[in-house]
């Protein structure tokens, strides 16, 4: 698969991505742990069939020290065991964040009082932030048919 154009020589889109990942970083920075970013950002981009996210967040999950087993079940992580219920609660926010044309009204209030039972409020923010910027990416990257597999962790940042 070719991608249909380079991300990084548009200068569209090399100036959006400059600034859009300026804005990302605030994210990283809010004491969410970055196992449960990464999860969470690797679940939105299975649910996307982002290929490229995929390979990414899967490939930089392990790259810190998550195992092969939680970064397989996260696909499936409300019958795996071996999820946190603050992980749980990312994931479920993600989810409800990213199939927001399913939910008919958006996120439910239990799935975000749940998630609020966990997370501080910049926490919050911060998981706001991952959810839409995941979504983002996974958009850009199918719109522009990015292809995946060859991804080395730390590649982009």
């Amino acid at each position: 698969m070719n991608a249909r154009l380079d991300l990084f020589a548009n200068p569209v889109l090399r100036k959006f991505i400059k600034h859009f990942n300026a804005a990302a970083r605030g994210a990283m920075d809010a004491g969410v742990p970055l196992s449960t970013l990464e999860l969470l950002e690797l679940r939105v981009s299975q649910i996307n069939g982002c290929a490229v996210c995929v390979d990414m967040h899967s490939k930089d999950a392990a790259h810190h020290g998550e195992t092969a087993v939680r970064i397989n079940l996260v696909a499936v992580w409300r019958e795996a065991t071996v999820f946190t219920e603050e992980e749980r609660a990312a994931l479920a926010l993600a989810e409800a964040g990213t199939r927001i044309a399913d939910a008919a009204g958006g996120v439910p209030d239990d799935v975000w009082q749940n998630a609020a039972k966990y997370y501080t409020e910049e926490q919050l923010g911060a998981l706001v932030a991952a959810i839409a910027g995941i979504n983002t990416w996974n958009r850009i990257n199918i719109i522009t048919q990015q292809p995946a597999g060859d991804y080395v962790p730390g590649q982009w940042g």
